[in-house]
């Protein structure tokens, strides 16, 4: 990540987040007591997500943020703070009772590799159980705020044919002026 996502680490994100963002994508979807979470990024979702899962595993590729969130929750024996890679998860099949991926699909290099991620995530989901995503529309203005970092945001319409395609059903997506949620099920 640039400098421009510190902002994602800010008090102002996490209010947003926990406020606006998280309430409007999960609307009234219960993910269960054991919940995958892909892409913690500085935690933001972390914070609101642990609150109200049994369990949760939060999946972040970075390094450096890997690190920063498992000395964040490290009191927190409920929240497993994995570095990994959710093209490639460790986890049997069928394992989560819900997934989360907010905010960070358009750090995924390619829609290929953002595919391979749909599909490791309905692998690991029990049969019925949910993913709810979110992200940004693409825009101008965000891919400013990504130079020099990855940019690959998702275009909603392509969504329910994507996930479909990755092993879930019952594919719901809603778009506003800014981002986009969408509710998938494992099948």
């Amino acid at each position: 990540m640039n400098e421009a996502h510190e902002y994602c680490g800010s008090d102002e994100w996490r209010q947003l987040i926990r406020e606006v963002i998280l309430p409007w994508a999960l609307g009234e979807v219960d993910l269960g007591d054991d919940v995958l979470e892909v892409g913690p990024g500085y935690g933001a979702t972390t914070d609101v997500l642990s609150e109200s899962a049994a369990r949760l595993t939060s999946v972040e590729i970075d390094d450096e943020l890997a690190a920063l969130l498992r000395d964040r929750f490290a009191d927190v024996p409920t929240v497993d703070i994995v570095r990994g890679d959710a093209t490639a998860l460790c986890y049997d099949d069928d394992r989560f009772t819900g997934a989360a991926c907010f905010t960070m699909l358009h750090h995924v290099p390619t829609s290929e590799m953002q595919n391979r991620l749909f599909g490791e995530v309905a692998r690991v989901l029990r049969p019925g159980a949910a993913l709810v995503a979110s992200d940004s529309l693409g825009s101008d203005e965000l891919a400013v705020a990504h130079e020099g970092d990855t940019y690959n945001p998702v275009d909603p319409a392509t969504l329910p044919e994507r996930l479909t395609a990755a092993g879930f059903g019952d594919v719901r997506v809603k778009v506003t002026d800014y981002g986009w949620s969408a509710v998938a099920r494992a099948r």
